[in-house]
């Protein structure tokens, strides 16, 4: 007689990270906005924290497929985790006056928007990961965590280095953040009829 696998339970390690990731974050926008932008030591804590919830997001990932923990809660938690620290910083950033406005409305709009389609099609498509989008992924947490670091007040006279380093990667984000969701857009379309789908 064959044994089949036990289900693996949605409590595991990988989804546990995933929820406290989603828990701390209104205390990340609070560490962000707290000292109204006067880049004292909670700012620094509000960009270390997104650092290391970057870096969990990673390695949860990476737990949960080395070690057979994969679930269909994980699949539907880890991506809303993901870009509800993204729009939080994003958010905060714009309401401290420190990014317009209408960036923050364009990456969310996309990140929202293809979050949403991906969930109403996940049982009839197979969603994959294109190098566009993991690549948007790394260009929009270098940006946002340079954003987040007040760097041009520790710089001094070399603070324009900072500012100059913000601005491109801010925008080398939001051009990927679009292209990567015209990509999804046209491969969805072109493989709808098969099956297959990139995100």
């Amino acid at each position: 007689m064959t044994e089949t696998s036990a289900p693996v339970s949605n409590w595991n390690a990988p989804n546990i990270i995933t929820v406290a990731r989603m828990i701390a974050t209104p205390f990340f926008v609070w560490m962000l906005l707290a000292d109204h932008g006067e880049n004292g030591p909670l700012r620094w804590a509000a960009a270390a924290f997104f650092v290391i919830a970057i870096a969990t997001d990673a390695w949860d990932g990476y737990l949960a497929r080395s070690r057979g923990l994969v679930t269909d809660l994980g699949k539907l938690l880890d991506p809303i985790a993901d870009k509800l620290l993204t729009g939080a910083a994003l958010v905060g950033l714009s309401i401290l006056g420190e990014l317009p406005w209408w960036i923050t409305i364009v990456v969310l709009i996309r990140e929202v928007g293809i979050t949403v389609h991906r969930l109403m099609i996940v049982s009839d498509v197979v969603v994959a990961a294109a190098w566009m989008g993991k690549l948007k992924t790394v260009a929009q947490s270098v940006a946002i965590t340079l954003a987040l670091l007040p760097l041009a007040d520790v710089l001094g006279a070399a603070a324009p280095i900072a500012i100059w380093a913000n601005i491109i990667t801010m925008t080398i984000a939001v051009v990927l953040t679009i292209l990567s969701g015209i990509d999804y857009v046209l491969a969805y379309v072109r493989n709808r009829s098969g099956g297959g789908a990139r995100a």
